[in-house]
């Protein structure tokens, strides 16, 4: 018998140690929770205590607001919090708490509204803190459960659906990441390059004939690298980038199916994401995660785990705003660049041999 035991303790033949790890005995997490709202706070400690927490402390948002304070040593494990109108008081206490939370490894979860979303946002670059906007129980469940699956190895109750949502959204930005890292990769073998000429071929201001990292030279039609000395640019690595003026056709067309379809038939996230950022880049402008969310055409809890795991998945980059801290914006990789402009150029091809 003490031998069939071991067997199934550590399960050698047939269980990951992470898994094996679940069947033993160990103290429930520690949460503690912070909203204004009482409702919200005691649907808050209901979802945690389900998932298998224990609420240590609840309280309002001002008990995070004075700096002189060591609430934070009364944390415990996740702090959730609720702060739907994100003002300065709050957002320099989200600041601290996301420094504290980076440095001991405490996971925040924090809610607000689409209107203070970039200021939320724009104060949790440290943590890597999961937001959420106007969420459901269901979201905020969703997003413990990630909390507990990712961000600590000690698993608690969450439905096999919503395990597998996670874990399926992981596979398909893990998928993307693959796809676009080979395009980028092919590129230096592709005939396309920096001195290639689509508009040549299809009438100048083709759709085709914009690269947003170069100028193009009007007397030689060739590309020419803004950082050099004047001479045109040699042969790039990868072609250029589509005219945006394309890509915003696109994304019009695309979201045209809903007057005629239901539009969850064609939710495709991080599609959308790549490009509205490929035709920002292209226009030298900057995308907040307010209208990245907008883009998307998924609620916003949901876009910001999409951009979560583009950006683990090297798709997607933070850049700070330079001139306000408080703000920062989402940009696409060179990685992600890469795959785009090789993508446009196959579709430029195909064009052309029609």
């Amino acid at each position: 018998m003490g031998q069939t035991v071991a067997q199934f303790e550590y399960g050698a033949d047939n269980m990951p140690p992470d898994d094996v790890a679940l069947l033993r005995p160990h103290s429930p997490l520690a949460c503690a929770i912070f909203a204004d709202r009482g409702y919200v706070r005691a649907e808050m400690a209901e979802d945690a205590a389900a998932a298998g927490l224990r609420v240590a402390r609840t309280g309002m948002l001002e008990a995070l607001a004075d700096p002189a304070s060591d609430h934070h040593k009364l944390l415990g494990d996740i702090v959730l919090v609720d702060c739907p109108v994100a003002e300065g008081a709050d957002l320099a206490a989200l600041a601290r708490l996301d420094q504290y939370a980076a440095q001991s490894g405490t996971q925040l979860v924090v809610s607000t509204s689409i209107g203070s979303l970039d200021d939320v946002f724009g104060c949790l670059d440290q943590s890597d803190a999961q937001i959420l906007v106007s969420p459901s129980r269901a979201d905020r469940v969703i997003a413990l459960g990630q909390v507990l699956t990712g961000g600590t190895a000690r698993v608690r109750e969450l439905s096999d659906h919503d395990r597998m949502s996670i874990i399926h959204l992981t596979q398909q930005v893990s998928q993307i990441a693959q796809k676009l890292e080979r395009l980028s990769g092919d590129a230096g073998s592709a005939p396309f390059s920096g001195d290639f000429t689509p508009s040549a071929r299809v009438g100048e201001g083709s759709a085709f004939a914009f690269d947003g990292d170069g100028a193009r030279d009007p007397a030689s039609q060739r590309l020419v690298n803004p950082h050099a000395s004047g001479a045109p640019a040699a042969r790039r690595a990868r072609p250029p980038l589509p005219d945006p003026r394309l890509v915003r056709k696109i994304v019009r067309q695309r979201q045209k199916r809903a007057r005629f379809f239901e539009g969850e038939l064609f939710a495709d996230p991080a599609w959308d994401m790549l490009l509205d950022l490929t035709a920002a880049r292209a226009e030298h402008k900057r995308v907040s995660v307010t209208s990245l969310c907008i883009a998307s055409g998924v609620p916003p809890t949901t876009a910001l785990r999409w951009i979560g795991q583009m950006s683990d998945a090297g798709l997607f980059c933070r850049a700070e705003d330079e001139t306000d801290r408080r703000r920062a914006f989402i940009t696409l990789s060179d990685k992600a660049a890469d795959g785009m402009a090789q993508y446009f150029a196959e579709i430029g091809r195909d064009i052309l041999a029609l």
